[in-house]
């Protein structure tokens, strides 16, 4: 029976010592998955940021382009107004 006991002294913490390793272990990587995750999370958001930001400079490019327009006709049609006065 003493025998019993001894085994068991030893056993017990053993075990304890093993199961928290183990569950040291477990966390580390499930931290790991989740910090991965974020950061697909967060290039996603930055891939949709630069897609975004290159439409917004084609859109000024273009309204850029139709206010030179605007603006040569406007001068056009000062220089008309000039000549009729």
């Amino acid at each position: 029976m003493s025998e019993n006991v001894f085994y068991a002294a030893f056993f017990f913490p053993a075990a304890a010592a093993v199961l928290v390793f183990f569950m040291k272990y477990v966390s580390a990587v499930l931290q790991a998955r989740v910090r991965l995750a974020q950061d697909e999370a967060y290039r996603a958001i930055a891939a949709q940021a630069v897609a975004a930001q290159a439409e917004t400079a084609a859109a000024l490019a273009a309204m850029g382009g139709t206010l030179t327009q605007m603006q040569s006709r406007l001068i056009a049609l000062e220089k008309i107004l000039k000549e009729v006065e």
